[in-house]
Formats: C-alpha cells, sequence, structure tokens
C-alpha cells in the first residue's frame, strides 16, 4: 500500500499561495469533467447531550484523476468539553486505482478555499482600480479575507468592523506587516461608503450591510449566513446590485441572503447573473460597467475542497 500523507493545519497556513489557489480554483469551475454530487446532511441521536449532532459529507471526483470527500460533524455542546463544535478531515483519493493519497484536517483547507474562492469572484465582478476594502467580521475567515482580496487587486487601505474594537485591532496587528495599511473602525456606516470592496463572513442572523449605504462601482461579497434564516445584507442590497453566486446548486437553497429575497419576490432566479462555473468558462460575464454594484454570494461547494486538497498535496509532496 502506498504511504498516506497526513497533511496537518500547520502546513496549510504556512504553504497557501493565494494566487495560485486562487488559479488553480479558476482552472476547476472551468473543467467539465468535475463531478459533484448533492452534499449528505445526516442528523442523528446524541443520547449524552439529549441533542441532535450532524454528520456532512461532501464527496467530489474528477474521473480518473482525483477524488475526494470532506467529513464533518456538527456537535452544537462541545463548548463544554472545549472542543469546537465544527470539526473536519478531507479524505483525499487516486480515482484511478482508488488509493488514499492523503488525509488533510479540513479546517485550514476550508478556510483557504473560502477566501481563495470569493477573490476568484472578485477577480471577475470587482472593478480593476479597487483600492479599498472593509472587512465584516473577526473570525478565522477575516484575515485570510483580506489575503486573498489583496492579492487580486491593488488594495492599499483596508478597514475591519468586529463585535468590539478590540477583536477588529487583532485583526489588524496580524497584517503589521503587509504592504496596505490596517485600521480598526468602530462603525460599518463610517467607512461602508467609501470603500471599493465590502467583505463580510459573520454570524449575524439579521443584515448589517444596508443597500442604503452602497455607492455606485462597488462589489459586496458575502460569505457568511450559512443558513436560511440567517442574512448578512437588506433586500435593498439586492435591489440595487447585479447577483452572482459560487454555484446555482447551493445558493439558490442555502443562504437567507438569496433565499429570503427569492421567498418574498425581492429576487426573481432568472434575475441571477451567473455563478462561477459560467464566469470562469466565458459562458457569462461578470461586471459589465465601472457604475454596476457587484453582489457576490458564497455557500460553499465540494469542488473547491477537491481543487484545494490536490493545490495543497502537490505543495506537500514538493517540499518533501
Amino acid at each position: 500500500m502506498k504511504t498516506i500523507q497526513l497533511i496537518p493545519d500547520s502546513f496549510i497556513e504556512n504553504n497557501c499561495n493565494f494566487k495560485q489557489l486562487i488559479e488553480s480554483l479558476k482552472v476547476g469551475f472551468a473543467t467539465p469533467s468535475i463531478q459533484v454530487p448533492m452534499r449528505h446532511h445526516h442528523d442523528y441521536p446524541n443520547p449524552p447531550e439529549d441533542k441532535e449532532s450532524t454528520l456532512l459529507l461532501m464527496p467530489a471526483f474528477n474521473p480518473g484523476v482525483d477524488a475526494g470527500v470532506k467529513i464533518v460533524t456538527v456537535s452544537p455542546n462541545n463548548g463544554n468539553y472545549n472542543l469546537p463544535a465544527i470539526q473536519g478531515t478531507y479524505i483525499y483519493l487516486d480515482a484511478h486505482k482508488g488509493n488514499i493519497k492523503a488525509i488533510l484536517d479540513a479546517k485550514s483547507l476550508t478556510t483557504k478555499r473560502t477566501a481563495s474562492t470569493s477573490a476568484l469572484a472578485s477577480s471577475f465582478l470587482s472593478r480593476e482600480d479597487s483600492s479599498s476594502l472593509l472587512m465584516i467580521g473577526t473570525g478565522a475567515l477575516a484575515k485570510n479575507l483580506i489575503h486573498a482580496h489583496t492579492s487580486v487587486r491593488p488594495i492599499t487601505k483596508v478597514y475591519v468592523w468586529g463585535r468590539t474594537i478590540e477583536k477588529a485591532q487583532a485583526v489588524c496587528d496580524s497584517l503589521a506587516n503587509e504592504p496596505y495599511t490596517c485600521t480598526a473602525i468602530s462603525s460599518i456606516e463610517e467607512k461602508i461608503s467609501e470603500v471599493d470592496i465590502i467583505s463580510c463572513a459573520t454570524l449575524s442572523p439579521t443584515p448589517l450591510v444596508f443597500g442604503k449605504w452602497l455607492k455606485e462601482g462597488q462589489h459586496l461579497d458575502l460569505v457568511g449566513a450559512y443558513k436560511k434564516d440567517m442574512r448578512e445584507a437588506d433586500d435593498d442590497a439586492i435591489i440595487k446590485s447585479s447577483v452572482f453566486l459560487d454555484t446555482y446548486q447551493g445558493g439558490l437553497k442555502e443562504s437567507g441572503d438569496i433565499v429570503i429575497p427569492l421567498n418574498n419576490g425581492t429576487l426573481k432566479a432568472e434575475d441571477i447573473k451567473a455563478d462561477l462555473f459560467e464566469l470562469c468558462n466565458s459562458a457569462k460575464k461578470g461586471r459589465t460597467s465601472e457604475n454596476e454594484i457587484t453582489y457576490f454570494k458564497s455557500v460553499g461547494h465540494a469542488l473547491e475542497d477537491l481543487v484545494a486538497a490536490s493545490y495543497f498535496y502537490n505543495e506537500f509532496i514538493s517540499n518533501k
């Protein structure tokens, strides 16, 4: 049996070239041979906690080349045991012979591919001269989204808002040596109308971005609001924008940022301009004018995991 490579979070954190990963994702979304079945979602009893847990399986296959599946568990009460509620592993396979090539910790893999997917969308949707970014949220994705967005656009000013100014400042402190300034702000409203790109990655159940604040030419990148009853932007933001998705498969069903305006009539499915498959294979265009406001909603897709696993596997092998 061939040796199974064990690729830890630490390797992924220290060996991510965002420009390269973004380009790999662009190729992946334009590769029609990659197959992605619907995600498996299984809730199961957890008697010791008297609360259900969840098992998620996210497979993808590039026939004859590689395949993989992300296995994620959600155990809501894990805070009582000083463990994360969400835990995951990625199993990366040879699609020809079926052997396991690598096992990767899914935490950093997911963070890096999510941020890179947003930046890939930005390369089609934001103005090429975009020089300022507002990051709403201070979680694990925040710093990665900033790194990814600044790798595709000439950003010189970054602003960070969080639930506390201390959390926002901590993100900025971690980016002190970057070639752009990073400033913590105490309210979203004070900068949102000035910046070129707004990236939002929060667990907020109600909108933080309001259409009345948006200006012509901006790009809005929404990464949080992963449930149907959560949203990060209001109906006015939808009305003022050209709407794009990472994929129709998940984007039309999983997040309140799209589901709620679809259900209340603010948005029609046929009004959505394109998804990343269509942008990357040049079937449809992204931004069409300097004045257009673009709205990108990401919910995640197993193709992104497979492409990222392949990227980090090759980096790991070449570094040995």
